[in-house]
């Protein structure tokens, strides 16, 4: 399925994944032609899709799309398997991808590098990327983040020699229960940190670990394994004896923080200005550095490079600031990520008082069960802050929770909990901002909160 033409035809169920519909907009620029149909589709896909002529005309289901003159048909995670679309794809005897096995058939031929973890993947994946076009190396690519530079999140040119893919650990499809990241079969696979995510797919920590072990486990002869040493359950998993296969650990790189600037210190190089920070980035650059040594990459290339490395979008994304506060909006939605980032900031700025927000909106996230997770991540921020959406709760259907609950959840007495924008967006206003930043954490959207409009009320 590696050459095609204009008379080709693939059909997306679900065409509005993030994913989905940046590996639809990539096939239509290889020359397939391109349909698809999905029940919801928000933005940005809705505008991506529309400025491709890709969006579907109506919202929904349409059994009539599924023909038989189609090659194949790619199905998204967001179907269920009673989906009438699906159903007509399996009579007519269709080849039904999902699109990690879509990905590894466009990609049989190349030498594969998988990034996963619970954490950092995004951002090391980013990183390899913009280190390999910063040095003109042509490779493959699938990440979950828009970065600066790229105009899709999917590349798949046939000439090139190497896939880097971001390995997501959730399941493949309605027809596979499967975490996604085992269907890639890397040569080369870095695996970051695992910290408990997805509570409704992986109810206990067990079966999670089990998943990464599993990826380590799939290394072919001659494989590598990359993988944070200072992450003990990770560490047992990549010290693991595998014939063959070459162990890779790392832990943050060396640096310095100075007047709010962050410094890679090197042996070679000198001490390599960022315009990233945190410790969580520093074992990212490690991370990121040893994969591109593998494909070929100088020291010297590398950190040339990194310096210009900005991060990938909503990843300590900036939203205002001025000589006294600076707000950062991070999609920080599990635990750690939420631990990590708020000391990020802190460290940066240890002189600074931290607001820090946190928006609790996955199912784990607003899972009784789950919630104890957030124990103590939360030490950073001086002021501590929560918000969360009854309304998504009830659209998850899951059990109410109170105040009390998120209190002895994250175990802070102080912590300031709303479930409603406005008066979030009340309580931050009042704030004192003199030396003073804001850090602002959600997959979502804090109840439909404005947040470009509120660091400039802050700012000024």
């Amino acid at each position: 399925m590696s050459q095609s033409t204009p008379s080709r035809k693939i059909h997306f169920i679900s065409i509005g994944g993030s994913i989905m519909h940046n590996l639809a907009i990539e096939l239509k620029r290889k020359g397939f032609v391109i349909t698809g149909s999905d029940d919801e589709i928000y933005e940005p896909s809705r505008t991506r899709l529309a400025s491709h002529n890709l969006l579907p005309a109506e919202i929904g289901w349409y059994p009539e799309k599924i023909t038989a003159d189609l090659e194949a048909v790619v199905l998204g995670m967001h179907a269920r398997q009673d989906n009438p679309e699906l159903l007509k794809a399996q009579e007519l005897g269709l080849k039904v991808y999902s699109y990690p096995e879509f990905i590894f058939e466009q990609s049989k031929d190349k030498q594969r590098i998988v990034v996963a973890g619970s954490h950092g993947k995004t951002s090391i994946t980013s990183m390899i990327l913009h280190v390999l076009r910063y040095n003109q190396r042509k490779c493959n690519y699938l990440v979950g983040a828009q970065l600066e530079g790229f105009d899709n999140m999917v590349r798949l040119d046939e000439d090139s020699p190497m896939i880097v893919v971001e390995g997501d650990e959730y399941l493949t499809s309605p027809l596979d229960p499967t975490p996604k990241f085992l269907h890639y079969h890397p040569h080369i696979a870095l695996i970051s940190g695992i910290a408990w995510d997805h509570f409704n797919v992986f109810p206990t920590w067990e079966a999670y670990v089990k998943q990464f072990e599993l990826l380590a486990d799939s290394l072919p002869k001659a494989g590598v394994i990359i993988f944070d040493e200072t992450d003990d359950m990770l560490d047992v998993i990549g010290q693991k004896e595998r014939p063959d296969v070459t162990k890779i650990p790392y832990e943050a790189h060396p640096y310095k923080v100075v007047n709010g600037q962050t410094f890679l210190k090197t042996k070679t190089q000198g001490d390599v200005p960022l315009l990233v920070f945190g410790e969580h980035n520093m074992k990212n650059i490690s991370g990121a550095r040893i994969v591109c040594e593998r494909l070929g990459i100088t020291d010297e290339e590398f950190y040339r490079a990194i310096q210009a490395f900005k991060g990938a979008s909503n990843r300590l994304e900036l939203l205002g600031k001025n000589d006294q506060t600076i707000i950062y909006k991070d999609f920080a939605h599990a635990p750690s990520k939420v631990e990590a980032t708020t000391r990020a900031v802190k460290e940066q700025f240890p002189k600074r008082k931290l607001v820090a927000c946190a928006e609790l909106h996955t199912f784990s996230s607003l899972n009784k069960t789950f919630m104890s997770q957030y124990r103590d991540k939360f030490e950073a921020a001086d002021v501590a802050v929560v918000f969360y959406n009854p309304q998504t709760i009830e659209h998850k259907r899951l059990e109410p929770i109170t105040e009390q609950d998120i209190r002895t959840a994250f175990r802070r007495n102080d912590l300031h909990i709303f479930t409603d924008s406005e008066s979030l967006q009340e309580f931050l206003r009042s704030q004192s901002w003199q030396n003073a930043n804001l850090l602002m954490m959600s997959s979502g959207t804090f109840g439909g909160l404005d947040l470009k409009t509120l660091a400039a009320e802050i700012v000024g």
